[in-house]
């Protein structure tokens, strides 16, 4: 390869970027767009790039472009290579007093109203500095967004039994991290005879109509109807967290849903929620390239969510 390329090779880490995003992008306006840079500017640092190294990166078919096998060999290495070279700048701005720094943060929906809006306040609050961006994504997908460095923190959560764990095969090789458990509650219609004050025995549902949510959720929904000794009947199925409440209230069916998606809304009149065992909680987690928390504005986010989310009422 040194035939080729020269004895050194004479990139940037903003190159390195700039192929990678073309790589998930498959255009030159697509790279830009994910970069926040103009479409010249791009094909300028290709343009840079392949001259300072000797080969050609990109080819044109049609309207899109198409890595070479240089181009690829960049893109498979940009991921590990940016992280370190964060890692090292990382390391020099705390020497600076964590004055600077750029978080890109994924999180799922009931994150969104819940944590997410604190820990952007925190964050301005004690490091007005940091800059946070923020995309909402289910576990899978989150997981994905940092194996693939379109993101530096995940924020996700497994249940109890998961069959499909986003932190399991697909996160090999990151750092996966527990912060905290969020408790899960049966939401029914005030008035059901199933409502006590000691709580619920989920067999008592047995017969009644079940609202599911994401495939998570639904997930979870039948590994706990199966250790009651029941298959649900799952008439309807939404992610939204209003829409099952509303569905509840007017006695449609029964649901289960988790505290922090409870409290991301004022709960509709006409729903209760009860209490299921502890054991029954899901659990969140932050997911991260190994290495990233030596990056301080990664570190700093990474502890604000440990605290918000261990905090009561979370």
């Amino acid at each position: 390869m040194s035939d080729v390329l020269g004895d050194e090779l004479d990139f940037d880490v903003q190159a390195l970027r700039v192929v990678k995003a073309v790589a998930d992008e498959g255009t030159i306006t697509g790279a830009a767009a994910a970069l926040g840079f103009s479409q010249p500017a791009v094909s300028q640092q290709l343009k840079r790039l392949e001259q300072r190294i000797g080969v050609a990166l990109v080819v044109r078919v049609g309207r899109t472009v198409r890595l070479t096998e240089a181009g690829r060999i960049l893109a498979r290495h940009a991921p590990a290579v940016t992280t370190a070279l964060d890692a090292a700048a990382g390391e020099l701005a705390d020497l600076r007093g964590l004055r600077a720094g750029r978080v890109r943060l994924v999180g799922f929906p009931s994150a969104s109203p819940t944590i997410v809006p604190r820990l952007l306040a925190d964050l301005a609050a004690q490091h007005s500095g940091v800059s946070v961006t923020y995309i909402e994504a289910e576990p899978p997908e989150a997981v994905e967004a940092v194996r693939t460095d379109r993101a530096d923190i995940a924020l996700t959560f497994s249940y109890p039994g998961d069959r499909d764990d986003p932190h399991g095969q697909s996160a090999r090789g990151l750092s996966v991290r527990t912060m905290g458990s969020d408790e899960l509650l049966v939401v029914l219609p005030i008035g059901h005879p199933a409502a006590t004050s000691s709580g619920i025995d989920v067999a008592v549902l047995a017969g009644e109509r079940w609202i599911a949510g994401c495939p998570r959720c639904r997930g979870h929904l039948l590994e706990l109807c199966a250790r009651a000794g029941f298959e649900p009947h799952i008439a309807f199925e939404t992610d939204n967290f209003v829409a099952v409440e509303g569905l509840v209230a007017q006695g449609i069916g029964v649901a289960t849903l988790p505290r922090m998606a409870v409290a991301s809304f004022p709960q509709l009149p006409g729903v209760l929620t009860l209490p299921l065992p502890a054991a029954e909680a899901r659990t969140i987690h932050v997911v991260t390239a190994h290495g990233a928390d030596r990056v301080p504005a990664i570190r700093a986010t990474v502890d604000a969510i440990a605290k918000l989310v261990g905090a009561a009422g979370v």
